[in-house]
C-alpha cells in the first residue's frame, strides 16, 4: 500500500512538470513594445514579454506567437495572422506590454512608430482594444486579454487637442466585454497608472508569471493572487483589475492532466499525495494551491497550520529586523550626544520594537510547535491507514491531537511608529495638516477627520489605527482637495502665485478683476460715503487776504480830522512851510 502511494506521488509530480497533452487547443500572442521611436524607450516591456512567452511555452500552449517592438504595419499583420490561428482554438490569449492610451472612453494600444501629434491620430496610428477582442472572438471557451500598458503616457504631454471637449485621462478606461467568457486584465485599474518597478520585470508581470500558469488554478483566483502580490510590492499604490465574467465552473488556464488511477487509490490518497507535494515545496503559493483543491478535511487543517507557521516566521523576521534597527538608532544617538528628548524617544521606540520582537518570537514558536504536532498526528493517522485500521485519516480521533490555534495567530503587534506611518500616508493623499513626527497631535486628528470627510469613512481620529492606515494605503491618488492661501491657486499638487495681467487686480474672491475708474468706484458707494468723497475731491477755494485792521492813527487836513483808513499810514513830509503828516495808501 505504501509503495502504491509513492508511485502515485511520483506520477502526480511528473504530470505537473510535463503537461504533454490537453483536449483543448490553446493559442497565445505576446507583444512587447519597448523601442518607441518618438518618445523615451521603455525598459521593461521586452523583458515582460519574454517572461510571459516562456511561461506560456512551459504551460504547453499549442501556439505561442512572440512579437517585439512592432510598428503599425507589423502589428496589424500580427493581429491578422493570429486571428486565423484563434479561429479553431478553445482558448485564445493576447498579452501586450507597452504604451496604451484612452481617448474619449476608448482604449488604444500604441505601436513603436506612432507619432500622435493630434488626438485624432490614434484612429490611424494606434489599435483599439476592440480590434484585439475581434481578433480572439472565434475562440470557443475562453478569450483573455492581458494589458501591462497602464503607464504614465508621454504622448499625451505634446498631443494637440482638436476638440476642447475630447477627454484624454490617465491610464485606461473601464471596459465591459460584450462576449461571454471574456476577461480583460489591467495592470492598474481604470483611471490609474502602473509602476515599472526597480527590477527587470514590472510588478504586474512578475506576479502574473508566478500564478497564471498554476495547474488547475481558476483564473479568477490566479488574478486575485496577482492583485495581492502587486499591492504588497507597491505599498498599495497599484491595484490590478479584471473586467468581464466567467461561469460557475473553475476555468484554469493550465488544466491538470488526468492521471490514471487504480481502484486501490482512493480520493483521500490523492489528497494525501497532494499534501506531501505541497509540504516539499513549503511555500505560500504551494499551500494556497493545495487549499484551493482541498478546502476541507484533515489535510486542509494541516495546510492551514503550515500557512500560519510561515506567516509567524515572516512576522518574526520583520520584527527582529525592526528591533535591530531601533537598537542601532538608540546607540547612535547616545554616541553622538543627541538631545535628551531624541534619546528618550529612541529608547522608547527600541523598547517597543523589542517587545514586538519577543511577542513575534513567542508566536513563531507556538505556530512551529502546532505545525509539528499536526505532522505527528498525520504520521500516526497514515500509519493506521496503511495498517488497515482506518479507511481515512479524517475518520478517527486523530484530529483531536492537533492543538488549538493560537489566540492571536492572525494578529501582529501594532508597529511602534504607527502614528508616523499614518501621517506619511495622510500626507501622500493630501490630507495632512502639520508635520510627520510620530506624535498624534490635534493636527493629526484634524487630518484624519479631513480624510474621513472626503473618503466617506468613519475612523476614530483620537488615535492612529492600523485599520485607518490600511484604508488610506488603498487610495492611489489625492483624496483631500489642495487648499491655497489668498494670492495663490492650485496647480496639480502645488500652489502657485496668481499673476494678474495689466489693467486687472486680485480681488477678495482670489480672482483677477478689471480695475474701475474713480467715478465707477464712487458710483457703487453708499450715498453718505459718496458725498464725503465729493467734499474731499472738491477744489479748495483760495483763502482771502486777511482783513487789515485800523491802525488807530488820526490824520487832519482842510476837511477836518479822521481815522487813517485801513491799509494806509501816516508819513511826515516837508511841505516847505513845515513838517506835515500825509496819509499814504498802497
Amino acid at each position: 500500500m505504501r509503495n502504491l502511494g509513492l508511485v502515485a506521488s511520483v506520477v502526480f509530480a511528473l504530470s505537473l512538470l510535463s503537461q504533454s497533452a490537453f483536449a483543448d487547443k490553446r493559442v497565445a500572442l505576446v507583444i512587447g513594445n519597448s523601442a518607441y521611436q518618438n518618445v523615451a524607450k521603455l525598459a521593461n516591456p521586452a523583458n515582460d514579454a519574454a517572461a510571459m512567452t516562456e511561461t506560456l511555452k512551459t504551460a504547453n500552449f499549442d501556439i505561442v506567437e512572440a512579437r517585439r517592438d512592432l510598428k503599425a504595419t507589423e502589428m496589424r499583420r500580427a493581429l491578422r495572422d493570429f486571428a486565423d490561428k484563434a479561429r479553431d482554438a478553445d482558448v485564445a490569449l493576447v498579452y501586450f506590454a507597452g504604451h496604451g492610451i484612452e481617448v474619449d472612453g476608448t482604449n488604444y494600444l500604441i505601436p513603436t512608430d506612432a507619432l500622435l501629434e493630434r488626438d485624432t491620430d490614434v484612429y490611424d496610428e494606434a489599435f483599439s482594444l476592440e480590434r484585439i477582442l475581434v481578433t480572439i472572438e472565434p475562440a470557443k471557451k475562453l478569450r483573455l486579454v492581458i494589458l501591462d500598458a497602464c503607464r504614465d503616457n508621454p504622448f499625451v504631454k505634446n498631443m494637440k487637442r482638436t476638440t476642447a471637449s475630447r477627454a484624454i485621462p490617465r491610464g485606461l478606461a473601464k471596459v465591459e466585454p460584450a462576449s461571454p467568457n471574456t476577461l480583460i486584465a489591467y495592470s492598474a485599474k481604470a483611471g490609474s497608472t502602473a509602476l515599472d518597478g526597480d527590477s527587470k520585470n514590472s510588478p504586474f508581470t512578475a506576479a502574473l508569471v508566478r500564478h497564471i500558469a498554476t495547474p488547475g488554478l481558476d483564473l479568477r483566483k490566479a488574478f486575485g493572487f496577482v492583485r495581492d502580490d502587486v499591492m504588497k510590492n507597491t505599498s498599495n499604490r497599484q491595484e490590478p483589475y479584471v473586467y468581464g465574467s466567467l461561469g460557475g465552473d473553475d476555468v484554469p488556464l493550465v488544466p491538470v492532466a488526468a492521471v490514471a488511477t487504480s481502484p486501490a487509490v482512493s480520493v483521500q490518497a490523492e489528497t494525501r499525495r497532494d499534501y506531501e507535494l505541497a509540504l516539499q515545496l513549503a511555500t505560500r503559493d504551494g499551500w494556497n494551491a493545495f487549499l484551493t483543491q482541498h478546502p476541507d478535511g484533515f489535510y486542509a487543517s494541516l495546510a492551514k497550520s503550515q500557512l500560519a507557521k510561515l506567516a509567524a516566521e515572516d512576522a518574526h523576521s520583520a520584527a527582529e529586523e525592526k528591533a535591530r534597527l531601533a537598537a542601532e538608532e538608540k546607540a547612535r544617538l547616545a554616541a553622538e550626544g543627541a538631545r535628551k528628548a531624541e534619546q528618550t524617544k529612541a529608547a522608547a521606540d527600541a523598547k517597543t520594537a523589542e517587545d514586538a520582537r519577543i511577542a513575534a518570537e513567542k508566536l513563531k514558536t507556538a505556530e512551529q510547535e502546532r505545525a509539528a504536532a499536526g505532522e505527528r498526528a498525520r504520521a500516526a493517522a497514515e500509519a493506521r491507514v496503511d495498517a488497515g485500521k482506518l479507511d481515512t485519516p479524517a475518520a478517527g480521533p486523530q484530529l483531536a491531537t492537533l492543538p488549538a490555534p493560537t489566540a492571536d495567530v492572525s494578529r501582529t503587534p501594532a508597529p511602534a511608529d504607527l502614528p508616523r506611518q499614518v501621517q506619511v500616508e495622510l500626507q501622500r493623499v493630501g490630507c495632512l495638516q502639520g508635520s510627520v513626527d510620530n506624535t498624534w497631535t490635534s493636527a493629526s486628528r484634524k487630518s484624519l477627520e479631513r480624510f474621513n470627510r472626503y473618503a466617506s469613512t468613519k475612523f476614530d481620529a483620537e488615535a492612529a489605527s492600523t485599520d485607518a492606515l490600511d484604508a488610506i494605503k488603498t487610495k492611489s491618488s489625492r483624496v483631500c482637495p489642495l487648499v491655497c492661501a489668498h494670492g495663490s491657486e492650485a496647480d496639480g499638487d502645488r500652489c502657485v502665485k496668481i499673476v494678474c495681467r495689466a489693467g486687472t487686480f486680485l480681488n477678495e474672491d482670489n480672482e483677477c478683476g478689471k480695475k474701475r475708474s474713480r467715478t465707477e468706484a464712487k458710483r457703487n458707494l453708499p450715498r453718505r460715503e459718496r458725498l464725503e468723497r465729493d467734499e474731499l475731491d472738491r477744489p479748495q477755494i483760495q483763502a482771502r487776504a486777511p482783513r487789515v485792521q485800523p491802525s488807530g492813527q488820526i490824520v487832519c487836513d482842510n476837511a477836518g480830522c479822521r481815522p487813517v483808513r485801513p491799509g494806509c499810514r501816516l508819513v511826515s513830509r516837508d511841505m516847505r512851510i513845515g513838517l506835515t503828516n500825509v496819509e499814504v495808501c498802497n
